[in-house]
This record gives structure tokens, C-alpha cells and sequence, in this order.
């Protein structure tokens, strides 16, 4: 298998990204079921870990399929989703309503990129792939714990 081919497989997330319409709602939805499926026997801390791993091999393998589809941020690549549906994840409750909402809120902040998401697009190869959905799922994150911080 060759260094594109593993780039492929990890960016797409195993070709989740060459879901027909909206790959980076399908990208944030296999994030969240992976959440939930790992939430079963991890741990937040290596789950907090392991979502950092998953950003550094997302940076790389984004860069490599963005040059050889000559695109800046091809469509098809949606590790960078599933970091962001992840961080959005970070110490939530593992139960359907939190992490229902921490989806929506990733995908409302992903989509409409307010302030300074849209600006992390503009930073140079992988890493604005990368760093926007990031900022997302900080975004995301935030409101979410505020939320369970006064609802409970």
C-alpha cells in the first residue's frame, strides 16, 4: 500500500468523505458513533489523547491528498470533522442528548465558520485543513459544557 493510498484511507476516514452530499455531515456522524462505541471501554483521558494523535496523522495525511487532488481543502477529506466532532466530545456525558447536541452545535459553528474559524482556513496546507474545524469544535465544546454546567 502505497503513502497516498494510507492518506486516502485515513483524510477520508476509510472513504466516508465520497459519501454522496454533505461529506462533512457523514464525516461528524461516524465521529460521533466512534465517540459512543469507544466511550464503551476508554477512558476521556485516552480518548482526550488519542484525539490528538488522530489531529497530527490528519495534518499529514490532509496535506497529501489535498496536493495530489490539487485542491486546498477537497471535500472528501473529512478527518479533519471527525477531530473537530471530537473535541466537541471532549468530557461530555456519553448519552444520546449531549452528544446530539455537541453534533449539532460542531456542525452549525463548522458550516457557518464565524470569526476566527474562517480565519484558520487561510493558515498554510494541512494544518488550515485542520485548524478550522478544530477551532469548531472548541467553539462547540464551550457551549456545550455551559450548557451541562446549568442544566445538569
Amino acid at each position: 500500500m502505497t503513502r497516498q493510498n494510507v492518506a486516502w484511507l485515513f483524510s477520508t476516514v476509510f472513504n466516508v468523505g465520497t459519501l454522496p452530499k454533505a461529506p462533512g455531515t457523514w464525516g461528524s456522524l461516524a465521529a460521533l458513533i466512534g465517540w459512543f462505541i469507544f466511550m464503551q471501554w476508554g477512558t476521556q483521558e485516552v480518548f482526550l489523547i488519542l484525539t490528538g494523535f488522530i489531529f497530527f496523522g490528519g495534518v499529514i495525511s490532509s496535506e497529501i491528498v489535498s496536493k495530489t487532488l490539487k485542491a486546498k481543502d477537497p471535500s472528501v477529506v473529512v478527518i479533519d470533522e471527525w477531530v473537530g466532532q471530537w473535541i466537541a466530545l471532549w468530557f461530555v456525558p456519553v448519552t444520546l442528548c449531549w452528544g446530539l447536541l455537541a453534533f449539532f452545535l460542531f456542525r452549525l459553528f463548522d458550516i457557518f465558520k464565524p470569526g476566527p474559524i474562517k480565519s484558520m482556513e487561510s493558515l498554510p496546507s494541512g494544518l488550515g485543513i485542520m485548524m478550522d474545524d478544530v477551532v469548531a469544535g472548541l467553539f462547540s465544546l464551550f457551549i456545550t459544557h455551559s450548557l451541562i454546567y446549568y442544566i445538569g
